[in-house]
């Protein structure tokens, strides 16, 4: 697995993870679509982008597994 800060991200990988986040939410039920929720979805897909996850349809799976749970 590689590891990535993220702040060596490109402008276009950070277009495609705000794209990514998109259409995860979209994804959720729509009373968890807060902020809060949001935003610990895009941490997810920071996260897992920065380990190494390229594939945009894994990384939308695992932020809708995350946005599931509405944040606190």
């Amino acid at each position: 697995m590689i590891n990535r800060s993220p702040e060596s991200f490109s402008a276009e990988t950070v277009a495609v993870l705000r794209e990514v986040l998109d259409i995860a939410v979209e994804q959720i039920a729509q009373e968890n679509r807060t902020p809060a929720t949001k935003a610990k979805m895009a941490e997810t897909i920071v996260r897992e982008a920065a380990g190494g996850i390229t594939d945009a349809r894994a990384l939308v799976l695992r932020a809708v597994d995350e946005g599931r749970t509405p944040a606190a």
